[in-house]
């Protein structure tokens, strides 16, 4: 029998359109399977649904081949094929009465494309991250191109079942290379202020809230700080700006270390100081991992207004 102290944990969580049913929040990651074992990644998806996971996510999902992190599986929406093995796994999830969510992205100057070899992509023409050639600077109809890959992507989300569709401007990829002023020396309008870095952000939001309607919810993935350690308050601005947009706030910290770190070195509940503002500024549900294991802190976090779900990836692969 279940402790009724922690029933908070199993209330359901309306998210925009869809309502969770209970706070725990499987959020994206990646499983080594990607597009390439449709079958198989749904099956372990459903296990978790089955298992009680209220949301159940995609790993990154690419939205077009100059999006493409191979030798590393992920998943793609790149066309019509795509969306019907997406499919599957939403109905693996939605068998176990749990919400299915994908993870839109585009790795920016962080895609090599060794695989689709198509030219990479970013805000300015930098070295790609891991290998020896340069990504070309988008002009303004490329950003024009990437907004019609991201609504495509979308809708076929929406055809494949998926119930939360994500933008994903986190974990240094292309959204969030827009957003870093160190990386955007852009003097266009998409570069210069924080509004101009942020405003291929706000349009996907836009685009995507269009493309799904009522069907979908909006969620972000986000970086509640900066990597340098600065613009706290610059940050905050953005996610309050942000929030008209957004039916979901899943947030990220920039220092990976400390996000995903071990229990020898990471306390449970170690993001709370960086993260806790969020709720305030943006007045919508607010999902993030913490290194989570006792269902006290989880409650505790839930109900001081820190997080509305408890977000996890390893815990749900340990005991789904």
């Amino acid at each position: 029998m279940r402790d009724s102290r922690f029933d908070v944990l199993f209330e359901p969580v309306k998210i925009g359109p869809v309502t969770a049913p209970n706070r725990f929040y499987q959020v994206p990651h990646c499983t080594g399977m990607g597009y390439g074992l449709p079958a198989t990644l749904a099956a372990m998806r459903g296990i978790k649904a089955e298992g009680g996971w209220g949301v159940v996510n995609t790993e990154y999902c690419s939205i077009h081949p100059t999006s493409d992190d191979m030798p590393a599986p992920f998943a793609s929406l790149w066309d019509e094929g795509d969306a019907r093995n997406m499919a599957v796994m939403a109905e693996a999830v939605h068998a176990h009465g749990a919400l299915a969510g994908v993870e839109l992205w585009h790795g920016g100057l962080r895609s090599s494309n060794l695989q689709s070899r198509e030219t990479s992509l970013g805000p300015q023409s930098l070295p790609t991250a891991s290998d020896p050639w340069q990504c070309a600077r988008m002009d303004l109809s490329d950003i024009r191109m990437l907004r019609q890959w991201h609504r495509a992507a979308a809708l076929r989300a929406r055809a494949a079942g998926m119930d939360i569709v994500y933008v994903y401007a986190a974990h240094t990829y292309l959204l969030a290379q827009f957003l870093d002023r160190d990386i955007n020396q852009r003097t266009d309008e998409y570069g210069g202020s924080a509004e101009n870095r942020a405003r291929l952000v706000r349009e996907l939001l836009s685009e995507t809230r269009e493309a799904v309607g009522d069907r979908c919810a909006v969620a972000i993935r986000i970086e509640a700080d900066h990597e340098d350690g600065g613009g706290e308050a610059e940050r905050a601005e953005l996610l309050a700006s942000l929030a008209p947009l957004v039916d979901l706030f899943n947030i990220t910290v920039s220092d990976y270390s400390h996000e995903m770190g071990v229990s020898r070195f990471i306390k449970e509940g170690s993001l709370e100081s960086r993260i806790a503002h969020v709720r305030k500024v943006t007045g919508k549900p607010v999902v993030s991992v913490g290194r989570f294991t006792s269902p006290e802190t989880m409650l505790s976090q839930v109900k001081r207004g820190i997080v509305d779900l408890v977000g996890a990836a390893r815990p749900s692969i340990a005991d789904p």
